[in-house]
């Protein structure tokens, strides 16, 4: 499974640096011409690619939903996915909120705990600014109409002043072996920091992000990372065979 995904890997760069014939392909890898067809086929499954006569494309980037329309979508697999990582969180500690609708729903359920609480996400502010025993800390910053966050060196300049004892971090989709994509680099710059920044990584994903590759910038995660989430046990065991630890909702 690996060295299939690392061909994927390699297709995708091909492809991007203009060779996108099936017979170029397959001399390129040493394989044939039906092994690289069968490739295709799974790349465009996932849709990084758009199948063309004889060969393929790079398909464009997936439209980033803005974080009302996400909010409707997966409630139930969200507030399940915030009620499993909520026992991650003890009293007296730092956590890093990233934005995102499923991290939304597990700061909701931080009102009244003694915690500091780091965070992006800018519809967190009037649920918990006047939390009794909290701190809220806002990393200010440019901000993200479409995600209702914030990103750029502002906000990374103040991170760099806090540690945390764990991140709790959401994705456009998250992918065995690469990390979490997002639509910009600027999200993925400040997500690489607040992994740095954190003791331990934790990604918040409903099912309908594990496997899905659609944004082109990414954030590796760091080994021992953990993956909540609702998705079946199937769905879970690449991210478990490459040692993240796996909460599984539900």
């Amino acid at each position: 499974m690996r060295h299939r995904r690392t061909r994927h890997d390699e297709i995708l760069a091909a492809i991007a640096s203009g060779d996108a014939d099936v017979d170029v392909l397959a001399a390129r890898f040493g394989v044939s011409a039906s092994t690289i067809r069968r490739d295709l086929n799974a790349l465009s499954a996932k849709r990084a690619i758009a199948r063309t006569y004889g060969g393929a494309i790079l398909a464009a980037p997936a439209l980033e939903t803005s974080l009302r329309a996400r909010t409707g979508q997966h409630r139930a697999a969200k507030a399940a996915i915030a009620q499993a990582a909520l026992p991650l969180i003890g009293d007296g500690g730092t956590v890093i909120l990233d934005g995102g609708s499923t991290v939304e729903a597990l700061g909701r359920l931080l009102r009244g705990r003694a915690l500091r609480v780091v965070t992006t996400n800018l519809p967190l502010i009037p649920v918990l600014a006047d939390s009794p025993g909290m701190e809220l800390v806002v990393l200010g910053g440019t901000v993200r109409p479409i995600s209702v966050s914030t990103v750029g060196p502002l906000a990374e300049q103040a991170l760099r002043h806090v540690t945390a004892d764990r991140v709790f971090m959401s994705a456009d989709g998250v992918l065995p072996g690469r990390g979490v994509c997002e639509a910009t680099l600027e999200q993925v710059a400040l997500k690489s920091l607040m992994i740095r920044q954190a003791r331990e990584v934790v990604v918040l994903a409903d099912a309908s992000k594990l496997g899905r590759e659609g944004q082109p910038f990414w954030a590796p995660l760091p080994p021992g990372w953990v993956l909540v989430t609702d998705a079946p046990e199937e769905a879970c065991a690449p991210f478990a065979a490459e040692g993240a630890r796996v909460i599984r909702a539900g």
